[in-house]
């Protein structure tokens, strides 16, 4: 699903009260932790990501390593945060993207 403008502007007042769930630190990016990341997704559909000061990766590299391997995309991005959406996969757990489907 590619969002548009609204769409997003939706998501990011969603996303403005979480707290990151996960975070990225000096093991940098694996395979594992996206699994993991997918996972959450899955069950949340709206989460936040923290990159932490240790981390050896920079925001743009997460986002193109989280962007180019699966289909989760970056809503926004402020500063060592980013907030990601992804339309679950378990058609229960899709309450946010049925909202955004209407927008």
């Amino acid at each position: 699903m590619n969002l548009r403008g609204k769409q997003k502007r939706f998501l990011r007042a969603r996303a403005n009260h979480l707290q990151p769930l996960f975070a990225v630190g000096k093991e940098g990016l694996t395979a594992n932790w996206l699994a993991q990341l997918d996972g959450a997704l899955d069950r949340r559909e709206l989460i936040k990501v923290n990159i932490l000061q240790n981390a050896d990766v920079t925001t743009d590299e997460v986002k193109d390593f989280i962007e180019g391997q699966t289909d989760i995309q970056v809503v926004q991005t402020i500063g060592r945060v980013l907030a990601l959406f992804k339309v679950s996969a378990n058609k229960d757990m899709r309450h946010l993207s049925d909202q955004v489907k209407k927008i």
